[in-house]
């Protein structure tokens, strides 16, 4: 089993930057694949960014790459997403995810077994 807890969440200003964190528990962690999702009212939940185990390949939603980075510390059991020149459209619940065994499938919720209780991300403008 593995629990996952985001923080970081907040009200911030367009062109302002947040970064969330993602706190895991369990041991296993470290060899899963860790993904970030979003969800807006009355939205589907959407892909925002993924990493692999090691850390080596980060994958990014089509409209957040160039602006947004994800990163892992498997030693401290946490992922960061970091969030810079946010837009009004970024404004969702962002919820951190991880499984194992998601290979080439990062994008799609349902290939995720383990998903945090979600933080708010509202970007004024």
């Amino acid at each position: 089993q593995v629990q996952l807890v985001e923080s970081g969440g907040g009200l911030v200003q367009a062109g302002g930057s947040l970064r969330l964190s993602c706190a895991a528990s369990g041991r296993t962690f470290s060899i899963f694949t860790m993904g970030w999702f979003r969800q807006a009212p009355g939205k589907d939940r959407e892909f925002v960014a993924a990493i692999n185990w090691s850390g080596g390949g980060t994958y990014y939603g089509d409209s957040v790459k160039g602006r947004f980075a994800i990163s892992r510390d498997n030693a401290k059991n946490t992922g960061n997403l970091q969030m810079n020149m946010l837009k009004p459209d970024d404004t969702a619940v962002y919820y951190c995810a991880t499984s194992a065994g998601i290979y080439n499938d990062y994008r799609y919720p349902h290939r995720y077994n383990y998903w945090g209780q979600g933080t708010q991300v509202t970007v004024s403008s």
